[in-house]
């Protein structure tokens, strides 16, 4: 990976881990419910957080009861925004203070930077309780630990005890 600063390798890894979660629940015939569920939500908290840092009005809904592939075709439209926003973060590093009302009606202010950093941590957050329901399953998901996305190698997994 080439050298990026914090913001834009963030959701560049963002971009990477929300793909190869999408892979994994894409070539499952009929993924549990409850990864889809999870999958979509992820893309929804990601677009309203955009929203809110944006000044515009979420085009989905936090937990947007989708199909997939429709959830899929959004997450890529929200992925080339976050890139966007993360790359003109460099120059004043996230200090812009953001009013915003979260989904339960309280008022917040946050930094921009605050709001990607959770963005990011939020994502991790579902994207490992989705791998957690897929092995669970007996199913292998896709890897999309941080370090894999930067070193390109997937981390080390528990060995089979003899």
């Amino acid at each position: 990976m080439t050298k990026r600063g914090e913001f834009p390798s963030l959701m560049a890894h963002l971009r990477w881990a929300d793909e190869r979660t999408w892979q994994s629940l894409a070539r499952i015939d009929d993924p549990p419910t409850r990864t889809v569920e999870l999958y979509a939500h992820i893309i929804g908290a990601e677009e309203t957080w955009l929203a809110r840092m944006t000044g515009n009005l979420a085009r989905m809904p936090v937990w947007p009861d989708w199909p997939l592939d429709r959830v899929h075709e959004m997450a890529d439209m929200v992925h080339r925004e976050l890139a966007i926003l993360a790359e003109s973060m460099e120059a004043d590093g996230g200090s812009r203070e953001v009013d915003y009302v979260n989904s339960a009606g309280q008022a917040f202010k946050s930094t921009v930077a605050d709001m990607v950093r959770h963005v990011a941590q939020h994502g991790a957050y579902h994207r490992g309780q989705i791998a957690m329901l897929l092995r669970g399953d007996g199913l292998v998901p896709e890897p999309t630990n941080y370090i894999a996305f930067v070193r390109g190698a997937p981390a080390a997994t528990r060995l089979p005890s003899d």
